[in-house]
């Protein structure tokens, strides 16, 4: 059974298929005032069986971090350590075999990868219509001091033969404007987004992912676990930051759009609102800038993105 699934027909006769497992409903959201949005409500206590439960009269709330849920049951995963296994393992064979299938492009959400050494990463695999898995990204910011995993060091585009090109990023990668910058730059026309996210600063990922969409002009869906792991509310944006398919609440969920990746190139040429082309920027002759931050500077010379896919001529 499939939770929050996100399905996207391209132009093309190729479609392309996310999915985040199935989870319970969401728990009824508080009205009083004050009240912790679902997912960080007090945690109740019991010493043993019998035993008279501290609830939060009595001992302060304890907040939980995402990679650490109240206890092991369906949807909710275990910790990294429990749950990593190495990428060619058993869950890869298991995933290329769903795909092949189908005959989709699968992005299965993001998994704990057992690397070098026992490190732990947080990765997202992607898979052809032929049982293959073409790529696999390392989360590159994992969400700290919360989450535990070995960050990775590269970005990742991945080139769908007859589609076009996505880039990948996990979960709060979208907080960090640098890596969907990157990922356009290298010719990332869909940002593929994959989240876990239980906690109330949903809502501002979901502006986040907007504005990366806008400053970027490229497509960006992001896809949030269903309750009880997550809070739902993924969605798909245009490049010009319109929403055009969005989940209303953390129910399990089949979304559906049909997007065409010429409109990249579309809106690069013409402008955002018909108005701005980020991406022409700068000109041959214009002075380098220095940026201190990374040891590095912006260079005229190499600021325009790799060309997009274009569709070929009828």
């Amino acid at each position: 059974m499939i939770g929050a699934r996100i399905s996207v027909d391209f132009s093309s006769n190729s479609s392309f298929d996310w999915l985040v497992f199935p989870h319970g409903p969401p728990p009824a959201p508080d009205p009083r005032p004050g009240a912790r949005p679902p997912g960080r409500r007090p945690r109740r206590l019991c010493r043993r069986r019998g035993a008279a439960r501290e609830t939060a009269r009595t001992r302060r709330p304890r907040r939980l971090p995402r990679t650490a849920p109240r206890r092991e049951r369906p949807g909710v995963p275990a910790a990294p350590e429990k749950a990593a296994e190495p990428l060619d393992g058993k869950r890869d064979a298991a995933f290329a075999e769903l795909a092949g299938d189908l005959g989709i492009w699968l992005v299965p959400g993001s998994v704990y990868e057992r690397g070098t050494s026992d490190r732990v990463h947080n990765t997202t695999p992607v898979y052809s219509p032929q049982g293959e898995r073409l790529a696999a990204y390392r989360k590159i910011c994992p969400w700290r001091p919360y989450e535990t995993t070995t960050p990775g060091n590269r970005f990742e585009v991945v080139a769908l033969p007859g589609v076009g090109r996505i880039g990948l990023s996990i979960c709060y990668d979208t907080w960090f404007p640098e890596i969907s910058r990157h990922l356009a730059w290298m010719g990332a026309e869909l940002i593929v987004n994959v989240v876990r996210t239980p906690t109330s600063d949903r809502a501002q990922e979901v502006v986040l992912n907007r504005a990366n969409a806008i400053t970027n002009q490229v497509f960006v869906a992001s896809v949030n676990s269903a309750a009880p792991s997550g809070t739902g509310r993924s969605l798909v944006i245009d490049p010009q930051g319109t929403v055009r398919a969005e989940t209303v609440d953390a129910g399990d969920s089949t979304l559906t759009d049909v997007i065409d990746l010429d409109e990249v190139s579309n809106v690069r040429r013409y402008g955002t609102a018909g108005l701005n082309r980020i991406w022409d920027q700068f000109r041959p002759g214009d002075p380098t800038l220095d940026l201190p931050l990374y040891g590095g500077r912006i260079d005229p010379a190499t600021w325009n993105p790799a060309h997009t896919t274009e569709e070929p001529p009828r």
